[in-house]
């Protein structure tokens, strides 16, 4: 009796101490894991927190821990790209919005001023001074309607579009444009009609932007396209022309906010840098998508994918 309670005590003695040696090796993982995840969020550094150990609750929990980390870099990321952007945002919107408005100033001064000012001369002043004023208006609505797309407040309704017609409508709406630049117009509509799921104002302004970029980045190449084709699946739109085109490392770009294209294409021009940006959502809000291929003076192309619609 004597030797079984011997035995039993050794036993557990035997227990406790295996159970105390693992304690102390949890705590001491817990301790290592504490003091480098408290280090790499002190330094902002990217890294993973590695322990080699056989405790599956503390494998389980290390992997967690590496996910949120893993996390917590990608939203660190894009914190970082997007307080970049807003303060490029600020400085493009500041210098944007200075120089039309010092123009308008100086327009107003020179009718206060001069009281000998004929009505002819005074009259082209006026003009001058509402276009300027209109493209303020207009530059100030990019900016709301871009904050509009990104915060979900601007409601895309999709409703079936005969695209074959949309494309014609606004590639005319061009015309007279292309005409006067003597420019040439390749169009490639289908005359099988095409539908695809979509927003006529919405798609609108898409082509008007996107057309209005060529005719503007892309006349060395005096030639304008739009292209519609499609598969059982998919409508694609091509605008294109044969321009200076967009650098391959600036291709990655040119969809950013703010990103103008006079840093890609042409210096000459003046842009505030919204409208591929406001494009780009305005086709992901009706669950399509576009993507630019350039290849300069033989082909730089904005194609527009959209879900096609059958019924």
């Amino acid at each position: 009796m004597t030797a079984l309670l011997i035995g039993a005590v050794i036993i557990l003695a035997v227990v406790n101490m295996a159970q105390y040696q693992m304690k102390r090796s949890r705590d001491r993982s817990l301790e290592y894991i504490t003091k480098k995840l408290y280090s790499l969020t002190e330094q902002h550094s990217s890294g993973q927190i590695l322990l080699l150990t056989d405790d599956r609750k503390l494998q389980a929990l290390l992997v967690q821990i590496n996910q949120l980390l893993d996390d917590n870099q990608k939203i660190t990321a894009r914190f970082t790209r997007t307080e970049h952007s807003m303060k490029r945002m600020l400085t493009n919107m500041s210098h944007d919005l200075k120089t039309p408005l010092t123009v308008v100033l100086g327009y107003i001064e020179a009718i206060q001023n001069d009281s000998d000012l004929a009505d002819a001369e005074r009259k082209a002043l006026l003009e001058k001074l509402h276009q300027k004023t209109y493209e303020i208006i207009r530059l100030m609505n990019s900016f709301f309607d871009l904050a509009k797309l990104e915060s979900g407040d601007k409601e895309i309704p999709i409703t079936k579009i005969h695209i074959n017609e949309l494309c014609k409508k606004n590639i005319l709406s061009f015309y007279d444009v292309v005409q006067a630049k003597g420019y040439e117009a390749a169009i490639d509509i289908p005359d099988i009609p095409v539908y695809a799921k979509g927003n006529e104002e919405a798609l609108d302004r898409v082509f008007q932007n996107l057309l209005s970029n060529a005719i503007q980045y892309g006349g060395d190449g005096k030639v304008i396209g739009l292209s519609l084709s499609s598969d059982e699946q998919h409508v694609y739109i091509s605008v294109w022309d044969r321009g200076k085109g967009i650098g391959e490392r600036e291709q990655e770009r040119v969809f950013e906010r703010l990103y103008t294209l006079e840093e890609s294409r042409n210096k000459s021009f003046q842009g505030s840098g919204l409208g591929l940006t406001i494009t780009k959502r305005l086709v992901e809000q009706m669950g399509g998508a576009i993507a630019l291929q350039s290849k300069p003076y033989e082909r730089t192309a904005f194609t527009i994918t959209l879900k096609r619609m059958t019924y």
